[in-house]
């Protein structure tokens, strides 16, 4: 039989009847997780990029309108506002998440004394409910009884509104989230610094090399992959915030906190405009896509 014919493996090999019933078992296995994935995960994503090109009403009658989503979406005003407290939310988000967790990380990595314990524990508020979460920040953050108010007027400064005013309700909510969220990554970190080896470290520091030179010219680089994982699922997370500031702030003030999901929300399910919220939708995951593109462009890409 020639190359490549009925029943060849790669290279044209003939695969043997065991090898063909061993990747039949591994397709049966296979086979219904990837239906489910794929009715599940690209069904819905087929069915919003169809449903942004209809006028979709919620009596189930719709009419074909091809692009004018998208036209009356880039000519919203209100899209660019949200897109851009989005983009600032992200710009603080992610490195303040990031770095936290890279600290505790180094942190947890130098100590031997109950590590799995202080592990756990700053894991905790990552299994938090993020509703729970975002309400103890808001007491926090209150300006009468709030708790930093409070330790504040108790230095004879304040009080301040950082849920009220407009350039404070952003990193104040950036903070709250990066306190809820960096116990992933730092977990992820943290596996990442212990896969490195330590013969590493250990000739650097024969060759004269001080603590931060060891981080930044010996760990960091080693550390590039797992940096450019921690990044972009933290990148995806920030930009799909929308929980914190609708318990927290309800967008406000003006609109200070109204975030491209929480847009994308009242869209849909405050004015029912269903095909003009898939086109939100649909535009805001090919944000993140270019966006994480980029930063694999930037940083994720291996040396040569």
């Amino acid at each position: 039989m020639p190359p490549g014919g009925p029943g060849s493996g790669p290279g044209g090999r003939r695969w043997s009847p065991v090898r063909r019933r061993e990747a039949l078992v591994g397709l049966a296995f296979v086979g219904p997780m990837l239906a489910l994935f794929l009715v599940f995960r690209f069904g819905p994503t087929l069915g919003a990029a169809f449903l942004s090109l209809t006028d979709y009403r919620l009596s189930g009658e719709w009419d074909f309108i091809g692009a004018a989503n998208y036209t009356r979406l880039l000519q919203d005003d209100l899209f660019w506002e949200s897109l851009g407290v989005t983009a600032v939310y992200t710009a603080l988000y992610v490195p303040m998440t990031v770095l936290l967790a890279l600290g505790t990380a180094v942190l947890l990595h130098r100590t031997l004394w109950l590590r799995g314990f202080f592990r756990g524990l700053f894991f905790l508020p990552y299994v938090t409910s993020i509703v729970l979460a975002a309400v103890i920040w808001k007491w926090i953050y209150e300006v009468e009884d709030g708790l930093l108010n409070t330790a504040l007027g108790a230095l004879g400064l304040g009080p301040v509104d950082f849920l009220g005013a407009d350039s404070l309700v952003l990193p104040s909510i950036a903070a709250a989230s990066a306190w809820k969220g960096f116990g992933y990554s730092m977990l992820i970190l943290l596996a990442g610094l212990q896969s490195i080896p330590r013969e590493v470290a250990e000739a650097a520091t024969i060759d004269g090399a001080s603590a931060w030179q060891r981080f930044r010219w010996v760990t960091l680089p080693l550390l590039r992959p797992v940096l450019f994982f921690v990044l972009v699922i933290e990148a995806i997370q920030a930009f799909q915030v929308f929980d914190a500031m609708y318990v927290m702030t309800a967008g406000g003030p003006v609109r200070a906190s109204y975030s491209l999901v929480y847009f994308l929300y009242d869209s849909g399910f405050k004015f029912f405009d269903f095909g003009y919220a898939s086109a939100i939708g649909l535009v805001l995951f090919l944000i993140v896509l270019v966006f994480s593109l980029i930063q694999r462009r930037l940083i994720g890409r291996e040396e040569d």
